[in-house]
């Protein structure tokens, strides 16, 4: 079944219909999914949430755009969720130079303590790099040897998606592989081995065609799926029994 690595079910965008919608998952072939969080504040919402679905999982971090967030006593508290039943992952972590919402210090600061705390709980990590390409990278070979985890919602080259094939991560494929534009995507799908991919939906945001600029959720995902197997000229079946595989292996859930 689908294995969505990446979701935001705290998200406001679901308050009305979160309920109905995450027990149906099962009925558009979804078995699992990580819910992940991105401000401080929804560490602890999807931590708690995730103890009401057996099929969901989640992954504990701050996002850059919220790393202003954080100090050592938030920081701290945060450490104390991974104690929780259930936590799986640190992220949504990272740098995000395209909405310059903190500071390109404090965002590599933050960046590189949850790499640490990540070593520290031999936990996978979940990786949002936009439009910091070259900080990423930096820092990945600096503080994330041994990690693993996710390139989430990839958008940099296909060399560079080598590069962290090699280093042990996996590339995260959403919903934008399947747009009209996303060449470089639909170059590192060709590229990279199946065996180095994982599907995600980072919903409610980046739904994929034919629901592009609506509320993305996880049975959508059939969509990326099909393009994936387009692209590699396999079947929609071998791309999810295998993509699932990699998720399994990275989580071990």
């Amino acid at each position: 079944m689908i294995y969505d690595t990446h979701a935001h079910y705290d998200d406001a965008q679901f308050d009305e219909d979160r309920e109905e919608l995450l027990r149906a998952m099962a009925d558009h072939g979804v078995g699992t999914i990580v819910n992940v969080s991105a401000s401080y504040a929804s560490c602890e919402r999807v931590a708690d949430m995730v103890q009401d679905y057996p099929f969901m999982y989640a992954a504990v971090g701050v996002h850059p755009d919220h790393a202003g967030e954080l100090n050592e006593e938030r920081f701290a508290r945060m450490r104390e969720l991974f104690r929780r039943d259930k936590v799986i992952a640190v992220g949504e972590i990272g740098l995000d130079y395209y909405w310059d919402n903190e500071s390109h210090e404090v965002q590599k600061k933050w960046f590189i303590r949850q790499l640490e705390l990540a070593r520290e709980l031999g936990l996978p990590v979940l990786i949002h790099s936009r439009e910091a390409a070259a900080d990423t990278m930096e820092i990945m070979k600096e503080y994330a040897g041994g990690l693993k985890g996710v390139i989430h919602c990839y958008s940099y080259s296909r060399e560079m998606a080598k590069e962290y094939v090699k280093m042990g991560f996996y590339i995260g494929v959403g919903g934008v592989v399947t747009f009209k534009n996303a060449r470089r995507l639909k170059e590192t799908v060709e590229e990279i081995p199946l065996e180095s991919i994982v599907l995600e939906t980072d919903c409610p945001y980046l739904a994929p065609v034919p629901y592009r600029g609506k509320r993305n959720n996880s049975a959508y995902i059939q969509y990326v799926a099909e393009e994936i197997a387009e692209i590699k000229g396999i079947t929609y079946e071998e791309v999810v029994a295998c993509t699932e595989e990699n998720a399994r292996r990275l989580y071990g859930c």
